[in-house]
């Protein structure tokens, strides 16, 4: 399925892959919200979705609670503002209207997302949001993803919270989905980067929460990653790649899925075809 915004790096293409590794469970827990693509693409009973960025989880808030509000909002963005001069008056209204509603900051953030170069997302220093036009001829509206956004998030509550915290709100039944920053490539994070210290420290915790609940995470293919999560099954895939890509390259990088479960329990895959019988133990 399809996900509200464009978004680098986004689950959406490699769902095959990392859906046999998720097992049942009464919870999604997701640290790094991303396009949500693993939100919408699999059947958990409840979500939780987090990310330090705001206006992700703003957009993904409004989108919940005012679906018809919203469409209807974001619509009128997309039809008034086709041009390069009126982007960037979105984006400095964006940026510097600090009275602007939620929903209304919302619309705007995929306004700005669906018109930006590749869907990119990033800040300055200032925290303004600062990539340029990204010159389509016809920007695509994503009318029946929303639709369908509105009725998943309906079992998915969203906060605003970096991913030590949310893996503090853990409980029994859930399963966790970390999909950071990767290391190596273009880590820069809302409200700053995301660089070796922060690999170490969410490798460190997802360790520990390993010992409790089922694991699953995604990461570049580099010897740090590969010592980070030596203590987890690593699967090693292939995925494609929009962003940074030179030339007469490859448009595809390799790719690690770090899988852990609590030794000692049994684990119910979502595809048993994968894991015949469907329980490990």
């Amino acid at each position: 399925m399809n996900t509200v915004l464009k978004w680098p790096g986004s689950k959406s293409r490699i769902m095959h892959a990392i859906s046999k590794h998720l097992p049942e469970g009464d919870r999604l827990v997701e640290p790094f919200a991303g396009s949500c693509a693993v939100m919408m693409n699999t059947d958990f009973p409840a979500y939780l979705v987090a990310d330090v960025n705001p206006d992700l989880i703003n957009l993904y808030r409004q989108i919940k609670d005012f679906p018809q509000q919203f469409i209807m909002l974001a619509w009128r963005a997309f039809s008034d503002n086709r041009s390069e001069e009126s982007y960037y008056t979105v984006r400095e209204m964006f940026n510097h209207h600090p009275g602007l509603p939620l929903l209304e900051r919302a619309a705007y953030f995929l306004y700005l997302n669906r018109n930006g170069y590749r869907g990119m997302c990033r800040y300055n220093q200032k925290g303004n949001f600062n990539v340029p036009f990204g010159n389509y001829a016809e920007p695509y509206f994503p009318l029946a993803e929303v639709q369908a956004f509105a009725e998943k998030a309906k079992r998915a509550t969203f906060i605003c919270a970096d991913f030590t915290e949310t893996l503090n709100m853990l409980k029994n039944g859930d399963v966790v989905y970390c999909d950071p920053p990767y290391d190596g490539t273009f880590a820069e994070y809302h409200g700053g980067g995301f660089g070796k210290d922060k690999q170490y420290e969410l490798a460190s915790v997802l360790s520990d929460v390993a010992n409790r609940h089922p694991v699953i995470a995604s990461n570049s293919n580099t010897s740090l990653v590969k010592s980070l999560y030596r203590q987890f099954d690593l699967h090693q895939i292939t995925a494609p790649r929009s962003i940074g890509v030179a030339a007469g390259k490859s448009k595809s990088a390799e790719e690690i899925i770090a899988v852990s479960r609590p030794v000692g329990t049994a684990v119910r895959y979502a595809n048993p075809e994968v894991y015949p019988g469907g329980i490990l133990a």
